[in-house]
């Protein structure tokens, strides 16, 4: 039996008030960088004020932002997958290819969509089935995805059929269609998580696996869908890719897995899972967009970028964890 002394004084404890709540949320924190991102990046340029440059912007990484809010839900559920970027690479490059050899566009398509599935099923498969460390797995299939991406393309670029070409000039209400379709994205995942039972299912699978299991929680079946979902959606970002870019090579997105999960690290998804949000995802993607930019602008070697996003992702995981140890007590 415990200390009554121990007892009464967790009762008579204070509880948080709404505000000191709100601003440990790491969401909370994430905009506060972005607005101070915005500040600082204005002095750089003053294109920073204008909100049509920044959309520009955006679309040169709405593909992985996009991708990295369904990674969000799968770090969530306590697992992580390193492959989406060359899940996208590989599914890029069998559409230019399927194109290539005169297949139909929508054909091609679905053949990279089913490509992306297929990816996602084997990394689901031997992470949840074979029961090994999902951050293991998916280093292999990461270089394994990669390795056929080069087969298939080889060292040149794969150009695709100027009628398919142009998805970021496409306008709806003076905003980029990727810039829209990442809006949407975000508010149907946010929906699912933040107000579904699959949602808060996601969410004690993360926390406890063993006590959602005794819940009646079928947490493989969640966990297989979430891997099948990011192959989808990594595939769709690596036609719409081409479609930007208006070519493939087997290198796309290369090393882009380190910013999906910066975005999901930064957006205060926990790296052990249970804890994150689609928002906080949301609000880090376009606080890389503004950091990202604004290192170009400055005219920082692509070397020192690589650097300062490895910086930002360790201070994200630090942050992370800092916040939700306190938030515990």
């Amino acid at each position: 039996m415990g200390d009554p002394t121990t007892i009464q004084t967790r009762e008579l404890a204070p509880a948080r008030s709404a505000w000191h709540v709100a601003i440990v949320r790491p969401e909370t924190m994430t905009f506060l960088l972005l607005i101070f991102g915005m500040i600082g990046a204005s002095y750089l340029s003053p294109f920073f004020l204008d909100i049509n440059y920044i959309l520009r912007s955006f679309t040169l990484t709405a593909e992985m932002s996009i991708v990295a809010l369904v990674l969000t839900m799968v770090i969530i559920s306590g697992e992580i997958d390193l492959s989406p970027a060359a899940n996208m690479a590989l599914s890029a490059c069998i559409f230019a290819w399927a194109q290539s050899v005169g297949t139909p566009i929508y054909l091609a398509v679905v053949l990279a969509l089913i490509t992306g599935l297929a990816m996602g099923a084997l990394n689901a498969f031997m992470s949840i089935r074979m029961q090994l460390p999902s951050i293991i797995v998916t280093i292999g299939t990461l270089i394994f995805f990669r390795g056929l991406a080069q087969v298939i393309a080889g060292d040149r670029s794969i150009r695709v059929p100027d009628s398919f070409i142009g998805i970021n000039t496409i306008m709806i209400a003076g905003i980029p269609l990727p810039v829209v379709i990442f809006f949407a994205v975000a508010i149907i995942l946010g929906f699912v998580l933040g107000a579904t039972i699959i949602g808060r299912q996601i969410y004690q699978i993360g926390t406890n696996q063993e006590a959602a299991l005794h819940a009646g929680i079928n947490s493989k079946r969640i966990k297989v869908g979430l891997f099948l979902l990011l192959g989808l959606v990594s595939a769709a970002a690596g036609v719409m890719a081409v479609s930007r870019l208006g070519s493939v090579r087997y290198d796309l997105v290369l090393g882009g897995e380190l910013q999906m999960v910066l975005m999901a690290m930064l957006g205060g998804t926990y790296i052990f899972g249970g804890r994150g949000t689609i928002l906080g995802t949301f609000l880090a993607a376009w606080l890389l967009v503004i950091v990202s930019t604004g290192m170009t602008v400055a005219n920082l070697l692509p070397a020192i970028q690589l650097t300062v996003l490895g910086i930002l992702l360790i201070i994200a995981i630090i942050a992370t964890n800092f916040i939700y140890s306190r938030t515990q007590r």
